[in-house]
C-alpha cells in the first residue's frame, strides 16, 4: 500500500509487510546536516472557494449589505403568509452612510399574516443545539410604520426556533440587536424579519454571528475551522490571496483601508472568483488569526497590477503609501496614525508584521519597475521587514522569491530534488503555493503521498527553501473553483483532506537539524517507451518538412506535405499544409498536431524547422500515447533561452534530464533529428548533439532524517509511493545509545484513489503505534 511513514524517538525501525521490494535506509547520527528553518511550514490563506465569506469569516448572513447586486436582493427571498403581501426593492435614496449605497426597502400590505425577507445564508445557515446567535441590523420605517418586527431563525419550510419582537423603529436609521438561541440542529436554516401589519420598512448591515466564535471573539472566526488551522501548528501565514489581491480589474483589487473598522463602514467588492466579498474579514481580522495561531503574518500587497490592466507609473504613490502604511497599522506606535486606529480597533499591542510581497504573480518589465518603488520606499523606512518578491529579478534586489507549482503527482515525485543544486548565495526562496492537481480527485491519497515526497526536499534544502504553504487551504463544498483544497466544508461540517494531514505532519514533526541518510531501493518500472509523433509551438509560428519516422532501416512514415496533410490530427492551433511546409500560424500555447502509430518504438525521427515568427521555437513529439502522456522536444523554450526534453504524464510536465542554454533564430532551417532506443533519448541539432539521456523513471521512494535538538528526538520521514509495500531496513550509523521505543505515525489507505469525506472524515488519516522491542 502507499504510505507515507513519519516515525519518532531516540531509536528508530520502520517494519514493513514482507515483500519483493526491498529498500535499506542508512540514518548517520553521528554527522549533522543544515539547520531547518524555524518558518518552513505555514498556511496560505486566499478568499477564493468561499473562504472567508461563507466559511472562515464566521457570517451566517450572505449579501448583509444588500451591495451584491444593484438589479436584486441577491440571496434575499418574500416570505408572507394570510392575507398578507409585499415586495423587496433595491433603494439607494436614503443609505445608511456614503460607503454603503443600497439598503432593503420592504413594503407590506394586508392584513392576518406576515410579510418580511429571508436569508438562508451560504448554502444553509447551520443551526446548533444550545447555541446562541447575535443579530444584529440597522433598520428604519416610514411615518406610518410604527409596529414592531419579528426576527426569527427557522427551518427552510417555516418552522420557528427562536423568535423576537423589535420595537422601536422611527424615521431615521438605527441599529438593533437579539440574541436568539437554537434549541435543534439544522444545517439549513434561515434568518427573517418581517412585520405583522401593513407599512414599509429598510433593513441595512444585517449581521448574525454564531456566539462561539473563535476565542469569542465579535466579527470572528468559525470555530471548527480555525481549529484545524490551529492544529497545523503553522509558522507563518500569508493572507488575503492570491489571484483575490490583484482582481479581474484594478478597480476589484483587495485594499485594506477598505477593509478596517465597524463592518458598516466596509467596502465590499467583486471577487474574482466569482463572488462578492463583504470585506469583514479585513486586515485587522488576518492579523488577530495570526496572532490567535501563533504565526508570523505575511501581508500580500497590490503593486499597482491586475489580471487586465495597471497604474501608470505616475500614479503609484497612493499605491506605495498603502504598502507603508499597512505597516504602521500592524506596527506602529499607538501614537502614529495607523498604530493608534490599529489600538481604536483593539489591538493597542503591534502585531509585528515582519514579512510582506510585493503583488502576487506578476512579472515582466512593468513588474519589475513597480517592485523596484516598493522595495526602496519600504526598506528605507522599515528596513527590518522582509520583502518577497514574485519572480527572480535580474535587476533588483531580492531578499525571497515566491516560486509555484501545480502539476501532477508525478512531477513531484520526479522534483522531490528539485532544490538540491539551488545557488546558495541568495537569493531565499518561499514555495509558496503547490498541490498535484492532476489525477487527484477531490484530494485523494496519491495525491498527498506526491505532495509528502517533494516536501522532503523542501525540509532537506531548508537552508536555502525557508518557507513553504500548500495551496489553496479552504473550499466550499457548494463552490469549488480550484480543485483540490486542504480542508472541506459545508455550512455544519468540515474535515481535512489526506493533503491536509500530509501538512499537519512535516509541520508536528519538524527537526532542528537534519541528519545525513542514503536511501537505497528501486525506481519505479515503467510500462515499454512507445507512441507517435507530433509537431508543436508554444507563443510560436513555425513551419515543418521533410518529416520521416525510421527504425532499423524502415521506414515507418514520411510526409513531405505535397498532397496536404491527411494524417494528421490537430490537438490545437492554426495548421496548414502550404508549399511543401506543415505551417503553425496560431499564437496561442501548446498548439499540437499529432501522427502516426502509438504502438512505435525505438525510432528516429528527423525533420526539418524553420521559426517564423513569436517567442520561443519548436516542440518536437515523441512517444506520443495520448494528449496527456507524451515527451517532447522544447527547443528555444522559456523565452528562447534553453532546450530541454520535457515529459508529459496525466497531464504533468517535467523535465527529463538537464536543459542547456540555446536558441532558436527566426527565418532560418534547422535539421533536427531524436534517437529513441529503449529509455535513452539522444537529441541533435544540425547534426551535433545536444542531449543524450537515460529516462530512467520516477524514484518513489525518498526520506529524510533530523533531531530535534532540544529533545535529542530523531526523526525520520519516508515516502513510499508504490502500490506495494517496501521492507525497509534502517540502520543508525554512528549510534552509541538508544530508547527500545519508536513512536510510528503511518498514513496510509486501501487504494491511492481513497479520500476523506463527510461520511467517513478520517478514512485517510495517521494512525499512531507504538514500536516496542527496538
Amino acid at each position: 500500500m502507499k504510505s507515507l511513514f513519519a516515525l519518532t524517538g531516540a531509536f528508530l525501525v520502520i517494519a514493513g509487510i514482507a515483500s519483493a521490494e526491498e529498500a535499506t535506509l542508512q540514518i548517520h547520527t553521528d554527522r549533522t546536516g543544515i539547520k531547518i528553518s524555524p518558518t518552513l511550514y505555514g498556511i496560505f490563506f486566499e478568499e477564493i472557494n468561499h473562504a472567508g465569506d461563507g466559511g472562515l469569516y464566521a457570517e451566517l448572513i450572505q449579501n448583509r449589505s444588500f451591495e451584491d447586486s444593484a438589479a436584486a436582493p441577491a440571496a434575499w427571498s418574500a416570505v408572507q403568509s394570510g392575507e398578507m403581501r409585499g415586495s423587496l426593492t433595491l433603494d439607494e435614496s436614503r443609505p445608511l452612510n456614503p460607503r454603503n449605497r443600497r439598503s432593503l426597502r420592504v413594503e407590506a400590505t394586508g392584513r392576518n399574516g406576515r410579510f418580511g425577507a429571508a436569508n438562508g445564508g451560504y448554502w444553509g445557515i447551520a443551526l446548533r443545539r444550545g447555541e446562541t446567535y447575535q443579530l444584529s441590523f440597522y433598520a428604519r420605517g416610514s411615518a406610518e410604520m410604527r409596529s414592531p418586527l419579528t426576527v426569527s431563525l427557522e427551518s427552510a419550510s417555516g418552522k420557528v426556533y427562536a423568535q423576537k419582537r423589535i420595537r422601536g423603529l422611527t424615521e431615521e436609521w438605527k441599529q438593533f440587536r437579539a440574541a436568539l438561541r437554537a434549541p435543534s440542529e439544522d444545517a439549513s436554516a434561515r434568518l427573517v424579519i418581517a412585520t405583522d401589519s401593513p407599512g414599509i420598512f429598510w433593513l441595512d448591515v444585517v449581521s448574525l454571528f454564531p456566539q462561539n466564535t473563535w476565542k469569542r471573539r465579535p466579527n470572528g472566526l468559525r470555530a471548527d475551522l480555525m481549529q484545524l488551522l490551529h492544529d497545523l501548528k503553522p509558522a507563518f501565514v500569508r493572507f488575503p490571496g492570491g489571484c483575490f489581491v490583484e482582481g479581474d480589474k484594478l478597480a476589484n483589487a483587495f485594499r485594506w483601508k477598505t477593509t478596517i473598522g465597524d463592518i458598516s463602514e466596509r467596502v465590499p467588492h467583486w471577487n474574482l472568483w466569482g463572488y462578492w466579498s463583504t470585506n469583514g474579514l479585513g486586515l485587522h481580522e488576518y492579523l488577530q488569526m495570526c496572532e490567535d495561531l501563533g504565526a508570523e503574518p505575511m501581508y500580500v500587497i497590490n503593486c499597482g497590477m491586475s489580471h487586465s490592466d495597471h497604474v501608470p507609473m505616475e500614479s503609484m504613490q497612493e499605491w506605495i503609501q498603502d504598502a507603508l502604511d499597512v505597516v504602521e497599522y500592524a506596527n506602529g506606535p499607538v501614537t502614529s496614525r495607523w498604530g493608534a486606529l490599529r489600538a481604536k480597533n483593539g489591538h493597542p499591542e503591534p502585531f509585528n508584521l515582519k514579512y510582506l510581497e510585493i503583488g502576487n504573480e506578476n512579472g515582466g518589465p512593468i513588474y519589475e519597475e513597480r517592485y523596484a518603488l516598493f522595495y526602496r520606499a519600504l526598506k528605507e523606512r522599515y528596513p527590518e521587514i522582509q520583502l518577497i518578491s514574485n519572480v527572480p529579478l535580474q535587476n533588483q534586489p531580492v531578499e525571497i522569491r515566491d516560486d509555484h507549482y501545480y502539476n501532477s503527482p508525478e512531477w513531484f515525485l520526479v522534483n522531490t530534488n528539485l532544490y538540491d543544486q539551488a545557488d546558495r548565495r541568495g537569493p531565499k526562496i518561499y514555495v509558496g503555493e503547490y498541490a498535484v492537481t492532476v489525477n487527484c480527485g477531490q484530494g485523494n491519497l496519491r495525491a498527498a503521498l506526491a505532495e509528502a515526497a517533494f516536501m522532503i526536499g523542501l525540509e532537506r534544502n531548508s537552508d536555502i527553501v525557508t518557507m513553504a504553504s500548500y495551496a489553496p487551504l479552504f473550499v466550499n463544498v457548494n463552490d469549488r473553483k480550484w480543485n483540490p483544497d486542504a480542508i472541506c466544508f459545508d455550512s455544519a461540517r468540515s474535515y481535512g483532506t489526506p493533503s491536509y494531514h500530509v501538512q499537519k505532519l512535516f509541520s508536528l514533526n519538524r527537526p532542528d537539524v537534519t541528519v545525513p541518510v542514503t536511501l537505497t531501493s528501486t525506481p519505479r518500472a515503467e510500462k515499454p517507451v512507445g507512441g507517435a509523433i507530433g509537431l508543436a509551438t508554444w507563443e510560436t509560428q513555425a513551419e515543418y518538412r521533410e518529416v520521416r519516422v525510421t527504425r532499423d532501416g524502415e521506414t515507418l512514415y514520411a510526409d513531405d506535405f505535397a498532397q496536404g496533410a491527411p494524417g494528421w490530427r490537430v490537438y490545437r492551433g492554426e495548421w496548414k499544409a502550404q508549399d511543401g511546409s506543415y505551417r503553425q500560424t496560431g499564437t496561442g500555447i501548446d498548439l499540437r498536431a499529432i501522427a502516426g502509430d502509438p504502438r512505435w518504438s525505438d525510432y528516429t525521427i528527423q525533420l526539418k524547422a524553420r521559426k517564423i515568427g513569436g517567442a520561443e521555437g519548436f516542440l518536437i513529439m515523441f512517444r506520443v500515447r495520448d494528449d496527456g502522456n507524451w515527451y517532447w522536444w522544447n527547443l528555444g523554450g522559456w523565452g528562447n533561452v534553453r532546450h530541454a526534453i520535457e515529459k508529459s504524464v496525466n497531464g504533468g510536465k517535467s523535465i527529463v534530464g538537464a536543459p542547456v542554454p540555446g536558441r532558436i533564430e527566426t527565418d532560418r532551417w534547422y535539421d533536427i533529428r531524436i534517437e529513441l532506443r529503449g529509455r535513452r533519448i539522444q537529441c541533435y541539432l544540425d547534426g551535433r548533439r545536444i542531449h543524450d539521456v537515460e529516462d530512467a523513471g520516477i524514484q518513489t521512494m525518498t526520506a529524510i532524517a533530523g533531531r530535534d535538538t532540544r529533545t535529542g528526538e530523531l526523526v525520520v520521514k519516508v515516502v513510499n509511493a508504490e502500490d506495494v509495500p517496501r521492507t525497509t531496513a534502517i540502520t543508525l550509523e554512528g549510534a552509541e545509545t538508544y530508547v527500545p521505543e519508536a513512536r510510528a505515525i503511518v498514513l496510509t489507505s486501501n487504494h491511492p484513489d481513497d479520500e476523506n469525506s463527510f461520511s467517513q472524515p478520517f478514512k485517510v488519516a495517521p494512525v499512531t503505534t507504538t514500536i516496542r522491542g527496538v
